[in-house]
């Protein structure tokens, strides 16, 4: 027998008192914590940019890994380079996808920057 009181997965969802909740960690949505990526293994500062086919319906996407930076600053850099390479893209998982194949173009721009590249695949 199900109430609406016997919530097992998610619990309070809004608050007076804060607004929206975390439902996994029960903190005002300001708080929570629970979203934020733990830092990851540091690359040895070495970017790598690859150009990827596989589960996108054979369409290339250059894919730039490596990089270390928080996440509003990974997502300001990836903005920059979709504007450079003119064209669309994405910031997910600590990865920068560009769409098309843009791998020399991308490589241009971050050696400029001052950061080691490496080209990775084929």
């Amino acid at each position: 027998m199900n109430n609406k009181n016997d919530v097992k997965d998610g619990g309070l969802v809004y608050s007076t008192d804060g607004g929206r909740m975390c439902p996994a960690c029960r903190r005002t949505i300001g708080e929570c914590t629970c979203g934020e990526k733990k830092s990851g293994p540091v690359s040895g500062g070495v970017v790598r940019v690859s150009r990827e086919t596989k589960g996108r319906n054979g369409k290339s996407v250059t894919v730039i890994r490596g990089l270390a930076l928080d996440p509003a600053a990974l997502t300001l850099l990836g903005k920059q380079l979709k504007t450079a390479c003119g064209s669309g893209g994405t910031v997910k998982d600590g990865t920068i996808e560009v769409q098309g194949d843009h791998c020399e173009r991308v490589m241009d721009i971050l050696k400029g920057r001052g950061r080691t590249v490496r080209r990775t695949g084929g």
